[in-house]
């Protein structure tokens, strides 16, 4: 039930009931006061917490902007690069919404407090002192009503008449102020209704023009948010394969670590114990030496494993001779003497093992170190890329896009081992494989036919990519945009030997067709890449850094895929570089020993003598096609014999039919294209430059020329004869 009316004309009789109807509004008033004043406490208190909040929150912001992921490897993946770039848009996110509430803190000082202090000032004490007004006139008007009733009725008249004109004024002023008090209460306890609450709603509204800002900015940050839950699950994903390669490589290091060998430049390395003399006698310090044969140079670098720090400089000195040392002429084990040809006196190291002084021997007597041949996994050799093979295949790619193409985990999932060895058996038997029109029966599970599949593309002498071009597909994956990377794929692609392209082509149709039904069978064109990367594209060394790769081996397989119609039915218009023919030049990047940092753990595989025979005669063949169908294309087509003067493999480099009966010595030529020189060797020159004297260079894929005076090198396919 509300309050009374406080009617003024009960100011005049100003009645018990009167009183107690006035000390009820001054109750309610009084409780308004100290809910106010705790309101105020409070909402100051709350925008102190606000301002906390924000402050934590930007720290919390700068944090995460201040920290760059690094990953593995030189390169990082599109999906890698999300995920980095996360933080940087987390932190942008919170500083944004960070300032929307730095703005409402800011008037919720002025929309609330302020208001409310206002109010409280001037209403309610406006109030209070009326009431103190009203209390000291009652009080006056009281004292002189006593007084004046106490008067003798024997005083004069005119005294008489003069103490009830002072009471009547007195009695009038009281009025007066009792009605402005009840005025005023009223004014008060009606003025409470919205000024009290407005100031409180205006402080709302900023609340939810702040969460609104946040709801505004997560809808702005959704598609971003999309794209970083697809990447991380495709990280994930990679981890995940990585990860079981990475343990399979650390198990193999556990069961046998001396058929797992760090490849370097150099001959021999590793740790010996180098005797110094000392004023104070002799002593041995670890020095971590390095043996060049060639050279004949040997580097000790003095330092201490425990520490993790080096102990001094390092030294260098030429070998003159090694001679082991007996075991009664010393008291060590395991030594040997060290004679230097810039060095006076002996230097006498001592080796970890006796197996270890042997092969210190051994490399410094002129002799290679040992390294054992991995063995693939599979059975080499029995697998080829000829009419078998392309049967086995087809009939393989016929049965799941016929029978299974909708089975979720196509190509995943993995067929029971005894059942693919078997199918495979059959398969790749002379007197069923000739029965080209036979399908391969209905008994057999799609995931058998699918496991045969890529069992049989891993069964080849190489991967289907081949080893020497694996370095440069991963190379092409790691540009920064994805035309580079199509294009760059697309030229690589036409490098590769006929029968390995059309098996890819073969492939990547078939896998495209698998992608477009994704919706059914789960297997995106990401998820063909995490399946057939290591399959395709595998190193010839089995390394930590080439584990790390693979992401980038599924990427190139994701491109293949997603474009396989350019890159397999067009030929690519630019000519290659002048760094992509240097490589005729040299042996491949890949067949060279990798640093140590580049190839920490490593499993050779040797390629077959008889795996180099069959890539030389298919080069042949396909390059004497070409030329006796179209004799005049043999200097400006590189299309189709570029591939070849390009291999890494140094038996293939020299395979070009075409160069004797096509070059005259000491011919003009004019250039086609603009080269800029990258060895001293070359030449340097802008397109339409006459050169003199042209003719056959020793260099696979170059000629040699003279220009201004100066003989150097010309990439044959920039040229034209005249």
């Amino acid at each position: 039930m509300g309050l009374p009316a406080l009617e003024f004309s009960d100011c005049c009789l100003d009645s018990p009931h009167f009183r107690e109807t006035l000390k009820s509004h001054e109750a309610e008033l009084d409780k308004t006061n100290k809910f106010i004043k705790e309101l105020i406490k409070d909402g100051k208190s709350l925008i102190s917490a606000l301002k906390n909040l924000s402050s934590a929150k930007r720290k919390f912001a700068d944090s995460l902007n201040e920290f760059k992921f690094q990953c593995i490897g030189d390169a990082e993946t599109d999906d890698e690069m999300c995920i980095a770039r996360s933080l940087q848009e987390f932190a942008t996110v919170l500083r944004n919404l960070e300032d929307e509430r730095i703005r409402m803190i800011e008037n919720a000082s002025e929309v609330l407090i302020t208001p409310l202090e206002k109010f409280r000032k001037e209403q309610i004490g406006a109030a209070k002192e009326a009431k103190k007004k009203y209390d000291k006139e009652t009080e006056k008007y009281c004292g002189i009503l006593e007084k004046h009733l106490n008067l003798s009725s024997k005083k004069k008249e005119s005294q008489l008449q003069e103490a009830d004109s002072q009471v009547d004024l007195v009695r009038q002023h009281f009025y007066e102020v009792s009605l402005e008090y009840v005025f005023k209460v009223q004014e008060v306890q009606e003025r409470k209704m919205f000024e009290f609450v407005e100031p409180l709603l205006a402080f709302l509204q900023g609340l939810f023009t702040f969460y609104h800002h946040g709801y505004e900015l997560a809808k702005d940050f959704g598609d971003f948010k999309t794209q970083l839950t697809i990447s991380i699950q495709n990280t994930r994903n990679r981890f995940e394969g990585t990860r079981s390669e990475v343990e399979s490589l650390m198990k193999k290091m556990k069961e046998n670590p001396l058929e797992h060998k760090t490849i370097s430049p150099y001959t021999m390395e590793g740790y010996l114990y180098v005797q110094e003399k000392r004023h104070f006698g002799t002593s041995w310090v670890k020095h971590y030496c390095t043996y060049q044969r060639d050279s004949k140079q040997i580097t000790m670098v003095p330092f201490d494993q425990k520490s993790g720090g080096k102990g001094g400089e390092d030294e260098s000195v030429i070998l003159k001779s090694c001679t082991r040392r007996k075991t009664d002429s010393i008291e060590k084990r395991f030594c040997f003497d060290v004679e230097a040809v810039d060095r006076p006196g002996v230097i006498t190291m001592q080796a970890l093992s006796e197996e270890d002084r042997r092969l210190w021997m051994e490399a410094m007597d002129g002799r290679e170190p040992v390294y054992n041949s991995n063995k693939d996994s599979q059975s080499e050799g029995t697998a080829q890329l000829d009419s078998i093979g392309f049967s086995i295949i087809r009939k393989c790619i016929h049965a799941v896009e016929t029978r299974g193409i909708n089975e979720q985990g196509l190509y995943r999932i993995v067929g029971v081992n005894s059942r693919v060895q078997k199918l495979l058996s059959v398969l790749m038997d002379p007197k069923t494989a000739s029965e080209t029109e036979t399908d391969i029966c209905a008994e057999w599970e799609i995931k058998t036919i699918t496991s045969a599949l890529k069992t049989y593309l891993r069964m080849l002498p190489g991967p289907l990519m081949m080893y020497q071009f694996q370095r440069s597909f991963i190379k092409a994956a790691k540009l920064e945009n994805q035309e580079s990377r199509v294009s760059e794929i697309h030229s690589l692609v036409h490098r590769l030997p006929e029968k390995n392209r059309q098996m890819l082509q073969l492939l990547m149709n078939h896998l495209a067709n698998v992608a477009n039904n994704h919706k059914q069978n789960l297997m995106t064109v990401a998820n063909l890449g995490v399946v057939f990367g290591p399959t395709l594209l595998r190193p010839q060394e089995e390394t930590v850094a080439a584990i790390m790769d693979i992401k980038f081996q599924n990427i190139v397989i994701e491109i293949l895929i997603e474009n396989h119609e350019k890159i397999f039915n067009t030929v690519p218009d630019m000519p290659l570089t002048n760094a992509q023919l240097h490589l005729s030049r040299k042996k491949s990047s890949d067949s060279k020993p990798p640093s140590c940092s580049e190839r920490p753990l490593t499993l050779f595989h040797t390629v077959q003598s008889t795996e180099k025979q069959e890539q030389r005669n298919s080069i042949i063949n396909s390059s004497l096609e070409s030329v006796s169908s179209n004799p005049n294309s043999i200097l400006n087509s590189s299309s189709s014999l570029q591939p070849n003067m390009n291999s890494s493999d140094p038996d293939l480099a020299v395979v070009k039919p075409t160069r004797p009966n096509s070059l005259t010595p000491f011919r003009k030529a004019k250039a086609l294209y603009a080269c800029k020189a990258e060895h001293d060797s070359e030449l340097s020159f802008t397109a339409g430059t006459v050169f003199d004297n042209v003719h056959p260079s020793q260099e696979p894929g170059w000629l040699e020329g003279t220009l201004n005076g100066k003989t150097g090198l010309i990439p044959e396919n920039y040229v034209e004869f005249l």
